[in-house]
């Protein structure tokens, strides 16, 4: 019988330490008197019966599970700003302690559903009183408008078994497609502030 428990410990630790260290990110930035690209990190490791009926639907055998699911465990960043989603994606590439083996990038490239995000897959080293573990995680990167959409979407899906009428479909497509020009003018207006801020201090210098 499967020890579900001691098999996701692991898993629980990875999350646990990857959302202690990145929520540490954030916070440097603030102590430089500089302007986060996290908004927030949150992480959960996925549950039991979810697994378990992932497994069925992909005929994936119960003992090669840590090896075929890759998001076992998994962190998702919110940043405020389309911008702030490559500047994330550089700074976790940056890091020495995790091996990234996995990219998609879903913001250019969106899924058929309208769903956006950047998503990596991990190998986090765990130690355990055994030794060291490597053990998969999922890291999502998106903006709190995307993580909205995303959310939803899931929570529809998940109430109607993925079996959604076309009109739906088409709805949610269109909503994600307003989701990001929102996101791309927010962004167009945080740009258009920086460059009248920089030429009102410029103006103020030279007075």
């Amino acid at each position: 019988m499967m020890d579900w428990d001691q098999l996701l410990l692991p898993y629980k630790q990875a999350v646990d330490e990857l959302k202690v260290k990145l929520k540490g990110l954030r916070g440097q930035y603030e102590k430089c008197g500089l302007t986060p690209p996290i908004e927030f990190v949150t992480g959960r490791v996925k549950p039991i019966t979810s697994i378990m009926d992932k497994a069925r639907r992909k005929n994936i055998d119960f003992m090669t599970i840590e090896q075929e699911l890759q998001d076992l465990a998994a962190i998702r960043i919110m940043v405020p700003f389309v911008d702030d989603i490559l500047r994330v994606v550089q700074l976790l590439k940056d890091r020495n302690d995790f091996e990234i083996v996995e990219e998609q990038d879903y913001i250019l490239h969106s899924k058929k559903s309208g769903y956006r995000s950047y998503d990596m897959v991990i190998l986090y080293p765990v130690h355990t009183v055994n030794g060291e573990k490597k053990v998969f995680a999922e890291i999502q990167i998106r903006t709190l408008a995307m993580n909205f959409w995303a959310s939803i979407e899931h929570s529809l899906n998940y109430k109607h078994k993925g079996k959604f009428p076309n009109e739906m479909k088409e709805r949610l497509q269109k909503v994600a497609e307003a989701v990001y020009c929102l996101d791309e003018e927010m962004s167009k207006i945080r740009k258009e502030i920086c460059e009248a801020q920089i030429v009102f201090s410029n103006k103020i210098t030279d007075e």
